[in-house]
Protein backbone atom coordinates (compact mmCIF):
# COMPACT_ATOMS: atom_id res chain seq x y z
CA UNK A 1 0.00 0.00 0.00
CA UNK A 2 2.79 2.49 0.67
CA UNK A 3 3.89 2.38 -2.65
CA UNK A 4 0.88 2.88 -3.89
CA UNK A 5 0.53 6.03 -2.34
CA UNK A 6 3.99 6.55 -3.12
CA UNK A 7 3.34 6.44 -7.58
CA UNK A 8 0.41 8.75 -7.99
CA UNK A 9 -0.25 10.49 -11.49
CA UNK A 10 -0.50 14.01 -11.58
CA UNK A 11 -3.27 15.81 -13.65
CA UNK A 12 -2.45 16.81 -17.09
CA UNK A 13 -1.28 20.45 -16.74
CA UNK A 14 -1.49 21.30 -20.30
CA UNK A 15 -5.03 20.86 -20.51
CA UNK A 16 -5.72 21.99 -17.41
CA UNK A 17 -3.89 25.13 -18.61
CA UNK A 18 -5.97 25.38 -21.98
CA UNK A 19 -9.45 25.30 -20.50
CA UNK A 20 -8.03 27.76 -17.85
CA UNK A 21 -7.39 30.00 -20.99
CA UNK A 22 -10.73 29.32 -22.48
CA UNK A 23 -12.65 30.30 -19.56
CA UNK A 24 -10.87 33.75 -19.65
CA UNK A 25 -12.03 34.61 -22.77
CA UNK A 26 -15.35 33.43 -22.93
CA UNK A 27 -17.90 35.79 -23.61
CA UNK A 28 -18.55 36.97 -20.10
CA UNK A 29 -16.35 39.29 -17.45
CA UNK A 30 -13.43 37.69 -15.98
CA UNK A 31 -14.31 35.64 -13.13
CA UNK A 32 -17.76 35.95 -13.25
CA UNK A 33 -18.35 31.79 -13.13
CA UNK A 34 -15.29 31.71 -11.03
CA UNK A 35 -15.85 28.35 -9.36
CA UNK A 36 -17.73 26.85 -11.62
CA UNK A 37 -14.57 27.68 -14.53
CA UNK A 38 -12.03 26.10 -11.41
CA UNK A 39 -14.30 23.13 -11.83
CA UNK A 40 -13.94 22.89 -15.75
CA UNK A 41 -9.85 22.79 -14.92
CA UNK A 42 -9.78 20.63 -11.98
CA UNK A 43 -11.60 18.19 -13.99
CA UNK A 44 -10.05 18.76 -18.06
CA UNK A 45 -6.86 18.14 -15.85
CA UNK A 46 -7.45 14.60 -14.84
CA UNK A 47 -9.65 13.38 -17.75
CA UNK A 48 -6.31 14.53 -19.54
CA UNK A 49 -8.52 16.53 -22.20
CA UNK A 50 -8.70 20.46 -23.00
CA UNK A 51 -12.77 19.55 -23.92
CA UNK A 52 -13.86 18.00 -20.35
CA UNK A 53 -17.50 16.65 -20.00
CA UNK A 54 -19.42 14.42 -18.12
CA UNK A 55 -20.72 11.71 -20.25
CA UNK A 56 -20.38 8.39 -18.04
CA UNK A 57 -20.50 8.72 -14.89
CA UNK A 58 -20.95 6.05 -12.57
CA UNK A 59 -21.48 5.40 -8.91
CA UNK A 60 -20.48 2.51 -6.82
CA UNK A 61 -22.12 1.66 -3.55
CA UNK A 62 -20.47 -0.13 -1.19
CA UNK A 63 -22.54 -2.28 1.82
CA UNK A 64 -21.42 -3.50 5.12
CA UNK A 65 -22.94 -4.12 8.27
CA UNK A 66 -21.14 -2.43 11.45
CA UNK A 67 -20.80 -4.24 15.27
CA UNK A 68 -21.20 -0.92 16.38
CA UNK A 69 -24.94 -1.21 15.40
CA UNK A 70 -25.65 -3.52 18.20
CA UNK A 71 -25.24 -1.33 20.39
CA UNK A 72 -27.97 1.01 19.94
CA UNK A 73 -26.32 4.07 17.88
CA UNK A 74 -28.65 4.26 15.17
CA UNK A 75 -32.65 5.33 14.98
CA UNK A 76 -32.67 1.99 13.12
CA UNK A 77 -31.33 -1.90 13.38
CA UNK A 78 -28.66 -3.65 11.70
CA UNK A 79 -30.85 -5.47 9.50
CA UNK A 80 -31.79 -2.56 7.32
CA UNK A 81 -28.89 -2.94 5.81
CA UNK A 82 -30.01 -5.68 3.98
CA UNK A 83 -33.40 -4.56 2.83
CA UNK A 84 -31.56 -1.18 1.57
CA UNK A 85 -28.80 -2.84 -0.19
CA UNK A 86 -31.82 -5.26 -2.25
CA UNK A 87 -33.91 -1.82 -2.96
CA UNK A 88 -30.48 -0.47 -4.54
CA UNK A 89 -30.01 -3.77 -6.55
CA UNK A 90 -33.95 -3.67 -7.21
CA UNK A 91 -33.27 -0.37 -9.11
CA UNK A 92 -36.03 1.51 -6.40
CA UNK A 93 -33.68 3.21 -3.48
CA UNK A 94 -33.05 6.65 -3.96
CA UNK A 95 -29.70 6.71 -5.03
CA UNK A 96 -31.14 5.11 -8.20
CA UNK A 97 -33.27 7.35 -8.95
CA UNK A 98 -31.60 10.44 -8.75
CA UNK A 99 -28.66 8.92 -10.47
CA UNK A 100 -31.43 8.00 -13.56
CA UNK A 101 -32.26 11.57 -13.74
CA UNK A 102 -28.79 12.91 -13.83
CA UNK A 103 -27.70 10.18 -16.12
CA UNK A 104 -25.23 8.03 -13.83
CA UNK A 105 -24.81 3.94 -14.11
CA UNK A 106 -24.65 2.17 -10.83
CA UNK A 107 -23.41 -1.05 -9.42
CA UNK A 108 -23.54 -2.01 -5.76
CA UNK A 109 -21.05 -4.17 -4.37
CA UNK A 110 -21.36 -6.04 -1.05
CA UNK A 111 -18.27 -6.00 1.07
CA UNK A 112 -19.70 -7.24 4.60
CA UNK A 113 -23.52 -7.57 4.78
CA UNK A 114 -24.37 -10.16 7.19
CA UNK A 115 -20.91 -10.42 8.38
CA UNK A 116 -20.38 -7.42 10.93
CA UNK A 117 -17.15 -6.25 11.91
CA UNK A 118 -15.83 -6.40 15.24
CA UNK A 119 -17.20 -3.65 18.00
CA UNK A 120 -14.62 -1.25 17.54
CA UNK A 121 -15.04 0.14 21.12
CA UNK A 122 -12.68 -2.48 22.31
CA UNK A 123 -11.34 -4.46 18.99
CA UNK A 124 -10.65 -4.10 15.49
CA UNK A 125 -13.37 -3.35 12.97
CA UNK A 126 -11.21 -6.42 11.00
CA UNK A 127 -8.76 -8.38 10.59
CA UNK A 128 -5.38 -7.40 8.45
CA UNK A 129 -6.85 -10.16 6.14
CA UNK A 130 -10.63 -8.77 6.56
CA UNK A 131 -9.08 -5.50 5.71
CA UNK A 132 -7.05 -6.51 2.86
CA UNK A 133 -9.98 -8.16 1.40
CA UNK A 134 -12.09 -5.07 1.53
CA UNK A 135 -9.38 -3.04 -0.07
CA UNK A 136 -9.43 -5.17 -2.79
CA UNK A 137 -12.62 -5.19 -3.31
CA UNK A 138 -12.58 -1.68 -3.80
CA UNK A 139 -9.89 -1.35 -6.38
CA UNK A 140 -11.52 -4.21 -8.42
CA UNK A 141 -14.73 -1.99 -8.53
CA UNK A 142 -13.16 0.57 -10.40
CA UNK A 143 -10.93 -1.85 -12.69
CA UNK A 144 -14.23 -3.04 -13.80
CA UNK A 145 -15.77 -0.23 -15.30
CA UNK A 146 -15.29 0.89 -18.30
CA UNK A 147 -15.35 4.16 -20.28
CA UNK A 148 -16.48 5.72 -16.85
CA UNK A 149 -15.43 9.80 -17.12
CA UNK A 150 -16.56 10.56 -13.43
CA UNK A 151 -16.99 8.28 -10.31
CA UNK A 152 -18.61 8.47 -7.39
CA UNK A 153 -18.54 6.50 -4.48
CA UNK A 154 -21.43 5.66 -1.79
CA UNK A 155 -22.21 3.81 1.16
CA UNK A 156 -24.90 1.93 3.04
CA UNK A 157 -24.39 0.14 6.59
CA UNK A 158 -26.35 0.51 9.52
CA UNK A 159 -24.08 2.48 12.10
CA UNK A 160 -21.69 3.99 9.90
CA UNK A 161 -21.71 7.29 10.65
CA UNK A 162 -20.04 6.23 14.18
CA UNK A 163 -17.52 4.45 12.34
CA UNK A 164 -16.93 7.30 10.37
CA UNK A 165 -16.53 9.64 13.13
CA UNK A 166 -14.06 7.66 14.96
CA UNK A 167 -11.85 7.38 12.02
CA UNK A 168 -11.91 11.02 11.85
CA UNK A 169 -11.49 11.27 15.82
CA UNK A 170 -8.41 8.82 14.99
CA UNK A 171 -7.00 11.09 12.43
CA UNK A 172 -7.33 14.82 13.62
CA UNK A 173 -7.06 13.90 17.17
CA UNK A 174 -10.25 16.47 18.89
CA UNK A 175 -12.76 15.63 21.51
CA UNK A 176 -14.92 12.52 19.96
CA UNK A 177 -18.21 15.13 20.50
CA UNK A 178 -16.92 17.47 17.85
CA UNK A 179 -16.75 14.34 15.48
CA UNK A 180 -20.08 12.39 16.15
CA UNK A 181 -23.87 13.60 15.39
CA UNK A 182 -26.95 12.44 14.86
CA UNK A 183 -26.72 10.33 11.71
CA UNK A 184 -30.17 8.83 11.22
CA UNK A 185 -31.48 11.25 13.56
CA UNK A 186 -31.34 9.59 16.98
CA UNK A 187 -32.11 11.19 20.15
CA UNK A 188 -30.12 12.36 22.95
CA UNK A 189 -29.53 9.54 25.06
CA UNK A 190 -28.67 7.65 21.99
CA UNK A 191 -26.58 10.42 21.00
CA UNK A 192 -24.76 10.53 24.49
CA UNK A 193 -24.35 6.42 23.63
CA UNK A 194 -22.62 7.49 20.55
CA UNK A 195 -20.33 9.78 22.07
CA UNK A 196 -18.73 7.39 24.14
CA UNK A 197 -17.91 4.70 21.77
CA UNK A 198 -16.72 7.08 19.69
CA UNK A 199 -13.95 8.46 22.79
CA UNK A 200 -13.49 4.73 23.75
CA UNK A 201 -12.29 3.91 20.24
CA UNK A 202 -10.45 6.56 19.24
CA UNK A 203 -8.29 5.89 22.55
CA UNK A 204 -7.89 2.65 21.75
CA UNK A 205 -6.09 3.95 17.92
CA UNK A 206 -4.19 6.88 19.82
CA UNK A 207 -1.27 7.09 18.14
CA UNK A 208 -1.21 4.46 15.38
CA UNK A 209 -1.09 5.06 11.39
CA UNK A 210 -4.17 6.70 9.51
CA UNK A 211 -4.61 3.31 7.34
CA UNK A 212 -4.25 1.52 10.63
CA UNK A 213 -6.76 3.69 12.34
CA UNK A 214 -8.98 2.43 9.19
CA UNK A 215 -8.58 -0.63 9.89
CA UNK A 216 -9.03 -0.51 13.05
CA UNK A 217 -12.20 1.58 13.96
CA UNK A 218 -13.54 1.87 10.61
CA UNK A 219 -15.60 -0.60 8.21
CA UNK A 220 -16.13 -3.30 5.24
CA UNK A 221 -16.95 -0.25 3.29
CA UNK A 222 -14.99 2.12 4.26
CA UNK A 223 -11.94 0.50 3.64
CA UNK A 224 -13.30 -0.22 -0.27
CA UNK A 225 -13.86 3.01 -0.71
CA UNK A 226 -10.45 3.71 0.51
CA UNK A 227 -8.87 1.53 -2.00
CA UNK A 228 -11.75 2.29 -4.68
CA UNK A 229 -10.22 6.24 -4.17
CA UNK A 230 -6.62 5.03 -4.47
CA UNK A 231 -7.33 2.95 -7.33
CA UNK A 232 -9.30 5.76 -9.21
CA UNK A 233 -6.30 8.03 -8.69
CA UNK A 234 -4.32 5.65 -10.32
CA UNK A 235 -6.43 5.75 -13.87
CA UNK A 236 -6.44 9.36 -13.59
CA UNK A 237 -10.57 9.26 -12.92
CA UNK A 238 -11.88 12.04 -11.12
CA UNK A 239 -14.19 11.56 -8.25
CA UNK A 240 -17.38 13.87 -6.83
CA UNK A 241 -16.82 12.87 -2.95
CA UNK A 242 -20.15 12.51 -1.48
CA UNK A 243 -20.88 12.96 2.72
CA UNK A 244 -19.32 12.29 6.07
CA UNK A 245 -18.98 8.13 5.79
CA UNK A 246 -17.08 8.27 2.46
CA UNK A 247 -14.85 11.56 3.05
CA UNK A 248 -14.03 9.72 6.15
CA UNK A 249 -12.65 6.75 4.74
CA UNK A 250 -10.83 9.22 1.92
CA UNK A 251 -9.17 11.30 4.52
CA UNK A 252 -7.01 8.62 5.78
CA UNK A 253 -5.24 7.74 2.29
CA UNK A 254 -4.80 12.11 2.73
CA UNK A 255 -3.25 11.74 5.81
CA UNK A 256 -0.73 8.45 4.58
CA UNK A 257 0.10 10.88 1.84
CA UNK A 258 -0.95 14.83 1.19
CA UNK A 259 -2.33 15.35 -1.91
CA UNK A 260 -3.59 11.82 -2.57
CA UNK A 261 -7.02 13.41 -2.33
CA UNK A 262 -6.44 16.14 -5.61
CA UNK A 263 -8.55 14.26 -8.06
CA UNK A 264 -11.69 14.65 -6.01
CA UNK A 265 -13.87 17.81 -5.30
CA UNK A 266 -16.37 17.70 -2.66
CA UNK A 267 -19.76 17.46 -3.76
CA UNK A 268 -22.21 18.69 -0.60
CA UNK A 269 -21.80 18.99 3.20
CA UNK A 270 -24.02 16.94 4.84
CA UNK A 271 -26.13 17.51 7.97
CA UNK A 272 -23.43 15.69 10.08
CA UNK A 273 -21.97 17.31 12.67
CA UNK A 274 -18.58 16.26 11.40
CA UNK A 275 -18.92 16.55 8.20
CA UNK A 276 -17.89 20.50 7.79
CA UNK A 277 -15.19 20.28 10.06
CA UNK A 278 -13.79 17.22 7.96
CA UNK A 279 -13.97 19.08 5.34
CA UNK A 280 -12.16 22.50 6.44
CA UNK A 281 -9.71 19.54 7.56
CA UNK A 282 -8.91 18.76 3.84
CA UNK A 283 -9.46 22.13 2.39
CA UNK A 284 -12.61 20.87 -0.26
CA UNK A 285 -15.31 23.66 -0.39
CA UNK A 286 -18.35 21.60 -0.75
CA UNK A 287 -20.02 22.83 -3.82
CA UNK A 288 -23.85 22.32 -2.57
CA UNK A 289 -24.86 22.81 1.42
CA UNK A 290 -28.41 21.06 1.45
CA UNK A 291 -28.01 19.62 4.76
CA UNK A 292 -28.74 16.22 2.97
CA UNK A 293 -27.78 13.16 5.63
CA UNK A 294 -28.54 10.29 3.79
CA UNK A 295 -25.50 9.09 2.25
CA UNK A 296 -25.67 6.33 -0.81
CA UNK A 297 -23.61 8.86 -3.00
CA UNK A 298 -27.02 11.00 -3.10
CA UNK A 299 -25.49 14.35 -2.21
CA UNK A 300 -22.60 13.90 -4.64
CA UNK A 301 -25.26 13.10 -7.42
CA UNK A 302 -27.30 16.21 -6.43
CA UNK A 303 -23.70 18.19 -7.60
CA UNK A 304 -23.13 16.17 -10.49
CA UNK A 305 -25.40 18.43 -12.70
CA UNK A 306 -23.07 21.51 -11.28
CA UNK A 307 -20.00 20.09 -12.76
CA UNK A 308 -21.82 19.47 -16.20
CA UNK A 309 -22.40 23.05 -16.39
CA UNK A 310 -19.01 23.53 -15.44
CA UNK A 311 -17.58 21.86 -18.46
CA UNK A 312 -20.63 23.05 -21.17
CA UNK A 313 -19.94 26.84 -19.79
CA UNK A 314 -16.56 26.39 -21.08
CA UNK A 315 -16.62 24.25 -23.85
CA UNK A 316 -19.91 25.45 -25.58
CA UNK A 317 -19.86 29.07 -24.74
CA UNK A 318 -17.95 31.44 -27.37
CA UNK A 319 -14.78 33.23 -26.89
CA UNK A 320 -14.45 36.84 -27.25
CA UNK A 321 -11.98 35.79 -30.74
CA UNK A 322 -14.65 33.76 -31.86
CA UNK A 323 -17.52 36.37 -31.71
CA UNK A 324 -15.33 38.65 -33.35
CA UNK A 325 -14.81 41.03 -30.72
Amino acid sequence: MASWLANLPDPDSRAAALVRGRAERVLRPAGALQRLDDVAVWLAGWQRSDTPAVASPHVVLFAGDHGVASAGVSAYPAGITRSMVDALLAGVATANVMAAEVGATVSVVDVGVGRPTGDIAVEPALTREGFEACWQAGRKAVMAMAGVDLLILGEMGIGNTTAAAAVCAGLFGGDAELWTGRGTGIDDATLDRKIALVRAAQHRVEGAGPLEVLRQVGGSELVAIAGATLEARTLSIPMILDGFVVTSACAALEVARPGALDHTLAGHCSAESGHGLLLDKLGKPPLIDLGLRLGEGTGALAALPLVRLATRAVNEVATFEEWGL
